[in-house]
C-alpha cells in the first residue's frame, strides 16, 4: 500500500510540473539552501495570485521535463541548471517584479559553524557585556580588547569573515555570544526561463535606456566600418548622403553651379558679415527700451537704416 501511494504521489508531481510548465511561460530556477520549511510557507503566501512555487527533488525534475521535451524543445535548457537544491518558481507576471518581491523574503539567521559565509561580518567597536573570562575568544581571533568596568569591550571594528569564508567554531561562538546574526538566507534566483529563453537574472536589471544606448553605439560603430570600407548600409546611407551634400556644396562654391542650399553658402562667402549682424541688433534691443525718448527716436533711425539694410540684402 505504501508503494502505491508513494507511485502516486510521484505521478501527480509529474502531472502538476508538466502542467505549470505548460501553463506558465515564464519561471525562474532558484536555489533554495538554507530555507526552512516555514519560511517556504511565508515565501508561498506572499507570491500568491502572482506566482507558484514548486520544489522537489532534482531526478524527478529532470525526468518529467525529458518526458515532455518532445512537445516543447526549448525545455531541454533548463536540464544543464538543476542541479544543487533547487526548484521552480512560475509567474506570468513582469519578471523584475516578481524577482523583487521574491528576494524581499529573507530572514536573518546566526553564523552556524562549518557554513560558507554570504557577506562580509564585521563586528563593531562595543562594550560586549561579557565577563574577563571570554577574553580567550577574542584572542583566538585577533581581536583587540580591554576591560572595561569589568567587562570586555571591542576597541575597534573588525572584519571577522570575508565574503565566501568558512565559518569556524570560534568565529560561530563569539557572533552568537553577542548576539549578532549576520546572515540572511532566502530563495536565490539562479537561472530565468522566459519563453524558450534561458538567461542569467542579472538581464532583468537591464532597463531600455541601457538597452537604446547600446543600439546606438553598434549602429555608430557599424557605420563608421561601412564607411570606411564604401559598402552601403541602413546605418552609413544618411552619413553618405549628408557627406555627398557636403561635397556637393564645395563643388557649388567654386563653380557657377547653383542651387537653393549653395545660394545661401556663396551669399555668406561674399559677405560674413551680414549674417554676424542679427545678434548684436537683438543684445542692444533691451537697451534702447531703457533710454530715454530722444534717444529712442535716434536709434530708431538706425534701426530702420538695419531694416533696409537686410531689405537689401534679401
Amino acid at each position: 500500500m505504501g508503494k502505491e501511494d508513494k507511485a502516486t504521489w510521484k505521478s501527480n508531481y509529474f502531472t502538476k510540473l508538466i502542467q505549470l510548465l505548460e501553463e506558465y511561460p515564464k519561471c525562474f530556477i532558484v536555489g533554495a539552501d538554507n530555507v526552512g520549511s516555514k519560511q517556504m510557507q511565508q515565501i508561498r503566501m506572499s507570491l500568491r495570485g502572482i506566482a507558484v512555487v514548486l520544489m522537489g527533488k532534482n531526478t524527478m525534475m529532470r525526468k518529467a521535463i525529458r518526458g515532455h521535451i518532445e512537445r516543447n524543445q526549448a525545455l531541454e535548457k533548463l536540464l544543464p541548471h538543476i542541479r544543487g537544491n533547487v526548484g521552480f518558481v512560475f509567474t506570468r507576471g513582469d519578471l523584475p517584479d516578481v524577482r523583487d518581491k521574491l528576494l524581499e523574503n529573507k530572514v536573518r539567521a546566526p553564523a552556524r559553524a562549518g557554513a560558507i559565509a554570504p557577506c562580509p561580518v564585521i563586528i563593531p567597536a562595543q562594550n560586549t557585556g561579557l565577563g574577563p573570562e571570554k577574553t580567550s575568544f577574542f584572542q583566538a581571533l585577533s581581536i583587540p580588547t580591554k576591560i572595561s568596568k569589568g567587562t570586555i569591550e571591542i576597541i575597534n571594528d573588525v572584519h571577522i569573515l570575508k565574503e565566501g569564508d568558512k565559518v569556524g567554531a570560534s568565529e560561530a561562538t563569539l557572533l552568537n555570544m553577542l548576539n549578532i546574526s549576520p546572515f540572511s538566507y532566502g530563495l536565490v534566483v539562479e537561472m530565468v526561463y522566459d519563453s524558450g529563453t534561458i538567461f542569467e537574472p542579472r538581464i532583468l536589471d537591464v532597463k531600455p535606456a541601457d538597452l537604446r544606448v547600446k543600439f546606438l553605439e553598434g549602429a555608430s560603430r557599424l557605420a563608421s566600418v561601412c564607411l570606411e570600407i564604401n559598402y552601403p548600409t541602413i546605418a552609413s546611407v544618411p552619413h553618405s548622403i549628408a557627406n555627398g551634400f557636403k561635397n556637393l556644396l564645395a563643388v557649388a562654391a567654386e563653380t557657377e553651379v547653383s542651387f537653393k542650399e549653395a545660394d545661401t553658402i556663396k551669399e555668406y562667402l561674399k559677405d560674413p558679415s551680414k549674417f554676424a549682424v542679427a545678434a548684436p541688433v537683438a543684445a542692444e534691443a533691451p537697451k534702447a527700451a531703457e533710454a530715454p525718448k530722444k534717444e529712442e527716436k535716434k536709434e530708431e533711425s538706425e534701426e530702420s537704416d538695419d531694416d533696409i539694410g537686410f531689405g537689401l540684402f534679401d
